[in-house]
Order: C-alpha cells, then structure tokens, then sequence
C-alpha cells in the first residue's frame, strides 16, 4: 500500500499530463510550486540564509513614516552649535603666545589685546569607543561632555572619524593589494545601507588578516576589483551565483545543512524524506570532521570514512533531480552538476568545510550596523571598512587596536609612513 505522505496533491495528474504541450506544462508546473510555496511554512535561520537576529520574540514591524522633504543636516535658521571654550581659570596651564609684528603688513606689535584669539587643547585619557565599541556618534560626543568634561558635538566626531580613516587608509589599501596572492580565502557578503540606499558589505578573510569594503553591488564586479586576474587561490563560500567565477570553491556545509532542511519544512512528502536523508549524512559528515580536528582520527582516516558519505550524498542528489517539486529537483540538480565543490576540502588540507571564519568576521560588522543603520555618505563606509578591517586584522595578529591607531594617527600628523598591518612587516 502507498503511504498517504509520498502522493503530491499539487502534482500534475498523468492523464492530464500526457495531452499537455510543453509550454503548458511549464506554466502548470510554476503554478504548482508557487501554491507550494504559499502553503509551506515561514523561512526561519534554521532553513534558509536568514540571520538568528531575525528570529527576536519581541520583534515589532517599523511604523510607516512618511518620507520627508527636507535636505539631510542643519536647515536653514536652526540655531548654531559650537563647542564652547571653558574660562582661562579653569585650564590646567595657560600658555600665553604673544606675536611680535603684524603677520599682514609686519609692522611692529605692542600692548595687550583685551580680546585674544584663543585655542583650547584637551588631552584625553585613552578612550575606544565609536568603531571597536561601536558607539554612536552622539553618544560618543556625549560620553566626552559628561564623562571628562570636554564640550563635543555629533559633527566633531565626524571630522575626526575622517580624519582616523585618512590615517588608517594606507594600511588598509596595503591589505587589500595583498588578497589576489593569498591561497585560499573565506568570503561573505550582508547588505548593509549607505545614504539610505542598499548596499553590500564584504569580508574577504585571510589567514593572517582581514579586509572589508563596502560596495554598491552584490554581482561579480566586486570580486573582480579585490582578486583581479591574478588570484588563483581557493574561495570559501556559500551557493551565491558571482562566485563561480572563482572557478575553485569549496561549498559551505553549514549553509547545504540549511538547504537540506527547507526540503524537509517544504510540505511535499517524497522531498522530506529525501531531505531528511542528505541532512542526516551532513551530519555524519560533521562528525567525522570533528574528530579529525580533534585529533582522533588521521587525514587518512577522514578521507576512507567520507567515502561512503561521499557516495551517499551524490545518490540522493542524483535521485533528487528526477523527483519533488519543480524548486527541489533545480537545487539537487545544481548540487550534482558541481559535486567537486562539495568535497574541495577533503582535495586541499587546510580548507575549511564551513564558511564560519567568513560569517564570524561579519559578526561585528551586523551588530554596528543594527546599532547604527548602516553609513550616511560614502565618506562613513570608507571609515566603516577600514575601521572593521583593523580591528578584525589586530584580533587574528593577537596586537592592540588602540596602539594600532594610536601609532597610525600619529604617523599621519607627522607625515611619516603609516605602519604596516601585512605579516611578514
């Protein structure tokens, strides 16, 4: 007897099928998954790429606000901020600097002016906040007024945050010239925003460092300005159509895991058991990699036990292809006809399985991002990329982000070289 759950009841009926042209079969067929994917349940993280922060109980949706017409900043006849100056008699030291002719005409000067021209210095304690902490603008400005008594607005901040990425820029673009020689590299990408329009922030992780950017696109051209013709290296990566360009990519696992389970959460019976079973050999997959991670087992070991996984995952992929609805049989085709990207890891010692090093250098980046809605003008994201790229770069180096900057700053008002954040230097 058939059991009830392996009969489709959105499948086309075979008498109907037969007098059907092609045209009009594929126009059924789209109809069918579209009901199917009405009727099947929501994308949660667990089966698609949605991030675990979208998965918050007390989440509300955003009111509806309407747009408005005003130009972003100060409008005209707002009344003026300034850092005001504190009183002389309430300065550590006083340091009278008095010319002695006219810098215009060079005449000779004498007297006392009632009225100087005054210039105030505030030294600061060593403070992280903006980027490493990820800190607001206003808060920051805010933290110096209250905190240690120094008078800042939102706008200082910003001069300053321009003037740490002129510094830091050096470094970053030595980082960036180094990528199309790295062997293998992580790679992921998350929208972000930039003057309230869409946006990509990538991270292309190194062994030894970091580098982000933020882009206007997602296609291909943004690997093609950082790798160039000359990387021959190996990308880590998810599904992700632009990076099959790379020509040589492992495949994350973690993120096949999640495809497996939008199989099974899909309502169709036959496709559920199918994706129970791939879902059940990645984990196995998992197993064996932990213990070779761990120690337990040799390289050789993990290569003779992934054999039968590795026969067992292409037969049901290859089965996949011929079955299900129109949506499981296009992703088991798609896994089958680059089956090599499925098993890059166990061909090349030292590539991970998982993309995790890539999501991980992310992390920082979602979490600044949801704290501050993304860059207001494209001078934000150059300080957002170079920011994100030496702090993730100073972590992997195991050295301090704030001698770091610190170090580079001063460089710059001196105008010596920027120190390097490269490895071997």
């Amino acid at each position: 007897m058939m059991s009830s759950d392996s009969v489709n009841p959105l499948a086309i009926p075979p008498e109907l099928e037969a007098e059907m042209t092609p045209a009009v079969h594929a126009f059924v067929e789209a109809l069918l998954d579209r009901i199917a994917q009405l009727e099947k349940g929501p994308k949660t993280p667990q089966n698609s790429s949605l991030p675990p922060s979208t998965q918050h109980p007390h989440a509300r949706p955003q009111p509806l606000k309407r747009k408005s017409k005003k130009k972003r900043g100060g409008q005209p006849g707002h009344e003026k901020h300034e850092r005001p100056l504190i009183p002389t008699d309430q300065c550590d030291d006083v340091q009278p600097l008095r010319p002695t002719e006219c810098r215009r005409c060079s005449e000779k000067l004498s007297g006392s002016d009632p009225k100087p021209l005054r210039h105030q210095v505030w030294e600061l304690p060593e403070i992280k906040l903006m980027a490493f902490y990820r800190q607001s603008k206003r808060r920051t400005a805010d933290f110096l007024g209250t905190l240690l008594g120094q008078p800042c607005c939102p706008a200082l901040t910003v001069k300053i945050q321009n003037q740490v990425t002129a510094a830091l820029r050096p470094s970053y673009e030595a980082l960036a010239a180094e990528l199309p020689t790295q062997e293998q590299l992580n790679i992921d990408e998350t929208a972000t925003k930039e003057e309230n329009g869409k946006a990509w922030l990538w991270t292309f992780v190194a062994q030894m460092f970091t580098v982000f950017a933020v882009r206007a696109t997602r296609e291909a051209t943004a690997l093609g300005v950082f790798l160039g013709e000359r990387f021959r290296g190996i990308v880590t990566c998810d599904r992700a159509k632009m990076y099959w360009q790379v020509g040589r990519l492992p495949w994350c696992r973690a993120h096949l895991k999640r495809d497996f389970q939008a199989i099974i959460d899909g309502g169709d019976g036959r496709a559920k058991h199918l994706g129970q079973r791939l879902r059940r050999a990645t984990c196995e997959l998992f197993e064996h990699w932990a213990d070779y991670r761990a120690g337990r087992i040799s390289r050789a070991a993990l290569l003779r036990r992934m054999g039968p996984v590795r026969r067992k995952v292409e037969r049901l992929l290859l089965r996949g292809t011929q079955s299900g609805s129109r949506n499981v049989r296009g992703t088991c085709r798609e896994l089958y006809e680059h089956r090599q990207w499925l098993w890059t890891f166990l061909r090349h010692e030292g590539v991970e399985p998982t993309n995790n090093a890539g999501e991980r250098s992310l992390r920082h980046a979602v979490i600044w991002r949801k704290l501050s809605f993304g860059t207001q003008s494209a001078s934000g994201s150059r300080f957002v990329e170079t920011m994100l790229t030496v702090i993730e770069t100073c972590r992997q180096q195991r050295r301090n982000v704030f001698s770091f900057l610190t170090a580079a700053v001063e460089a710059h008002l001196t105008h010596q070289s920027a120190p390097s954040l490269l490895p071997r230097v």
